[in-house]
């Protein structure tokens, strides 16, 4: 048996003390008359029509407005209602038939007044009181029942919105991790026939990096001092490759924030410039800045020289491309970054700007 909690009997507990203070309210109201004795069968008629007005709010909320309403048979519905009304009004006159309560009231009137009434009731008359209650805790039904629909409505809305962006970040995180991984141990492969030392120095730090991917970002959420030195760690084994003719810079913000990130969210800036970057024959340079304005924003800049010769290639051919980045910024930090891509500056280089707003600071 699950525990009970507070919100299982919330809704429960809403009706019971709603339905209370209406119904006391209700079986309260009588004529205010200082010596005015009501019948019995008065108080009887007020409990009975109390239950009746009970069971037409639930046969609105419950019946006639999911079934439809919610269903487009507004025309039927609309006839619900009305049929609603009118079985209240005609139980309600006939309760006060059967129980003679017109001329019981009559009584009671003449009783308290000591004088014989000059306008006496001679039988059932029309209730423009119940005829307005009716209609009330019909409307009241109806709202409720509407805004409780359109609350459930937003509440699936954004849970499945959120499914959609958690299973397309997981989808875009599946595209980054296998390629950069393939692609670097093509990288050292690549450099054992040229260095075997270098080559030991880049399997560790490669088993480092693979270290922040696997476990130190599993989170979800990483530390900007580990996504720098995982970056820095990517240059290095890039720049093994390469010989006097590139120039690779990377600058580091000073001083440093240690704000909370995404992991890996500035690798695909960094294998686009090594991608397009990089000629076996032409000289070339790669310039990537992340600098910190303020302690919560960070903007990235990546320079590239464009070369009319095809690349070498070294970051792979797979990457997931800055489209899917900038569609994985839309989902990460909607609405809090821009990203600016010029492919052809005056000085002959493809530019990147990305400025990121981040959450707070780690460890305050």
């Amino acid at each position: 048996m699950p525990p009970l909690t507070p919100r299982r009997y919330l809704s429960p507990l809403v009706h019971v003390l709603v339905w209370g203070l209406f119904g006391l309210t209700f079986l309260l109201i009588q004529p205010l008359t200082g010596r005015l004795v009501m019948p019995p069968e008065f108080w009887v008629r007020q409990g009975l029509m109390f239950l009746v007005w009970v069971a037409s709010y639930y046969l609105t909320a419950r019946i006639s407005v999911p079934r439809l309403l919610f269903q487009g048979r507004t025309g039927w519905f609309g006839l619900a209602l009305v049929g609603t009304t009118l079985g209240v009004l005609l139980f309600s006159r006939a309760l006060e038939a059967g129980l003679n309560l017109p001329e019981l009231m009559n009584k009671a009137f003449e009783a308290a007044a000591g004088r014989p009434r000059l306008l006496r009731s001679s039988g059932p008359r029309f209730d423009f009181v119940g005829l307005l209650t009716t209609l009330l805790v019909q409307g009241i039904a109806t709202s409720i029942t509407v805004v409780q629909k359109w609350q459930l409505d937003a509440q699936l809305r954004q849970s499945q919105e959120q499914q959609r962006i958690s299973s397309e970040l997981s989808v875009l995180k599946a595209q980054i991790n296998p390629h950069f991984f393939f692609n670097t141990l093509n990288n050292i492969y690549a450099l054992t026939l040229l260095d075997g030392e270098q080559a030991r120095t880049a399997i560790h730090r490669l088993s480092r990096m693979m270290r922040y991917v696997l476990y130190d970002s599993a989170g979800g959420h990483t530390r900007l001092s580990q996504e720098i030195a995982f970056v820095q760690d990517y240059i290095t084994l890039m720049q093994l490759r390469l010989d006097e003719r590139v120039t690779v810079t990377f600058e580091r913000p000073e001083p440093m924030h240690d704000v909370s990130v995404a992991p890996m969210l500035l690798l695909p800036f960094l294998e686009n410039a090594f991608k397009h970057g990089v000629a076996a024959t032409q000289a070339s340079t790669i310039f990537v800045a992340l600098r910190q304005p303020t302690p919560h924003v960070l903007a990235l800049e990546v320079r590239n020289t464009l070369l009319p010769l095809p690349s070498t290639d070294m970051a792979g051919s797979n990457g997931i491309g800055l489209v899917n980045t900038r569609r994985r910024l839309d989902l990460l930090y909607p609405g809090r970054f821009t990203l600016v891509v010029d492919e052809h500056t005056p000085t002959n280089e493809f530019l990147v700007l990305l400025t990121l707003t981040v959450g707070e600071e780690v460890g305050r």
